[in-house]
């Protein structure tokens, strides 16, 4: 019974926020979005603990979260990746829209379409070398969607 008005603070105190972010397109490769990200989220600087959820809607990219410094590290992962599903591969069924389809979307599936990060004191709680990467894995592949949901409970 003691417990419920603590419940009924942080119900009281707890938000949803959900808004679409549009990435502008960039060339192939590994992207660190984590500045574009949290400029784009204000909210998250009001929130004492929760969650964010970044949810890509595209299935020839994704999202990971890798390291922040070493520009290198993107670049040997973009190297990995190209290496590992090739172009013009002679069983590939699905390219119609060029020789980077269907290597895109299997790609992408390696990696996936979403991270969570959580969050406290107002700050995202990635590790000193963590940073959210935007994987673009077509040579021309648009601009990009991401759904961000924040949860959580202000200060």
């Amino acid at each position: 019974m003691k417990a419920w008005p603590i419940w009924k603070s942080v119900l009281t105190n707890s938000i949803w926020h959900s808004e679409t972010l549009t990435l502008p397109a960039q060339r192939r490769g590994f992207h660190l979005i984590t500045d574009d990200i949290i400029a784009a989220l204000p909210q998250i600087n009001t929130l004492k603990v929760g969650l964010l959820h970044l949810w890509l809607k595209h299935t020839s990219a994704g999202l990971t979260i890798n390291e922040n410094a070493d520009p290198s590290v993107r670049t040997d992962l973009e190297a990995w990746f190209n290496h590992t599903v090739k172009e013009d591969t002679p069983y590939f069924t699905h390219t119609f829209e060029g020789s980077d389809d269907m290597p895109a979307h299997i790609k992408s599936s390696l990696l996936g379409c979403e991270v969570t990060i959580p969050i406290a004191d107002g700050k995202l709680q990635l590790g000193t070398w963590q940073g959210i990467i935007l994987a673009e894995h077509r040579d021309n592949g648009g601009e990009r969607s991401i759904i961000a949901t924040l949860n959580g409970c202000q200060r």
